[in-house]
């Protein structure tokens, strides 16, 4: 068996240059993300195999081709929610990649139509603000952030703007003792601007601030003063399962404030993830990190076009799992 490995920027193009390259018999070892490059897609083909252009659809994973990939996922996007626009677009997507796998379909489709731009585990470009509706997992994703760099010895500022909330305060302050950080509470933009000033010195730091009405207007006024008080990136966090048009509504409402990432909470207390994808793409929102778990210890999962699809698609994913371990005794001994 001969392995090669393919980088491109995108998982369409990989997986273009695999078919090239070793023909429909290619069998798909493994995919991952390289930050800063793009992706990397390992695939591997029998030595007596024909490496020439293939005139059929690729058999992902060695296997005859099963049900229809557009049917495969035109039900996965329907059980979600998508609506007819989003959906047709990504079904197009597939149909031009002529695969037979239906996670690596999904996941060249969502990087075609999607950003994604994880936050950096070193040092941040601009603080961090962290925003979105009341009960979206703010303060627990500023914990999970904490932690990361607790772990990775990297200086962290914590601010919180959350002052009002019964309990809000306490919770965000059990969390930076266990940790050992100081946390600063801020009441209005200037306060917040003096905060940053004294921050100066961290490597990253976290701003968290009370849950927001987007439907509100002196809400979001007052959120607008914030984010604009200083050199700040002010990140939307929305929980998995909301409506999709509820999802979409909330999304513009922040992304006015100057909103350009997404981070996705609750996803294990979800099965229906279609309002994330309408947020994402009503206002044009590049998908970040995803909480997994209420654990704090368990950290934040950066989402790509590849984490995303699995999530969409337990069930491929968890095939696709089963099927590279039975492989992977194989590969050693080639």
């Amino acid at each position: 068996m001969r392995l090669k490995s393919f980088h491109a920027k995108t998982m369409a193009e990989a997986m273009r240059q695999v078919r090239e390259v070793l023909g429909e018999d290619a069998i798909i070892v493994a995919t991952r993300e390289e930050e800063g490059v793009g992706v990397r897609v390992t695939a591997a083909v029998e030595e007596d195999a024909s490496p020439t252009v293939a005139a059929t659809p690729l058999r992902f994973g060695g296997e005859p081709p099963g049900p229809n990939i557009l049917d495969q996922v035109a039900e996965v996007l329907a059980r979600h929610g998508l609506n007819e626009d989003l959906s047709g677009e990504l079904l197009e997507s597939i149909g031009d990649l002529d695969a037979r796998d239906p996670l690596m379909a999904l996941s060249a489709a969502l990087d075609a139509s999607f950003g994604f731009q994880p936050l950096p585990e070193g040092r941040f470009a601009k603080p961090v603000m962290l925003v979105g509706p009341p009960g979206a997992g703010k303060t627990l994703a500023v914990a999970k952030l904490m932690t990361r760099a607790a772990l990775r010895k990297c200086p962290v500022g914590i601010i919180s703007t959350d002052t009002a909330r019964a309990g809000a305060m306490e919770q965000l302050s059990a969390f930076t003792r266990l940790l050992k950080q100081r946390l600063i509470t801020v009441e209005d933009a200037p306060a917040l601007a003096d905060a940053l000033d004294v921050q100066k010195g961290a490597e990253q730091v976290l701003i968290d601030t009370a849950g927001r009405n987007p439907y509100d207007a002196a809400d979001m006024r007052d959120l607008r003063d914030l984010a604009f008080a200083a050199d700040v990136e002010p990140v939307l966090v929305l929980p998995a399962g909301m409506d999709p048009m509820d999802a979409a509504e909330t999304a513009i409402a922040f992304r006015d404030i100057g909103v350009r990432r997404l981070l996705v909470t609750r996803l294990d207390m979800s099965r229906r993830f279609g309002g994330l994808l309408a947020a994402a793409r009503a206002a044009d929102l590049n998908f970040c990190d995803a909480s997994l778990t209420p654990k704090v210890a368990d950290g934040l999962t950066p989402l790509t076009p590849t984490a995303l699809a699995r999530v969409l698609m337990p069930e491929a994913a968890k095939q696709a799992s089963d099927t590279a371990q039975a492989r992977r005794p194989m590969q050693t001994g080639t």
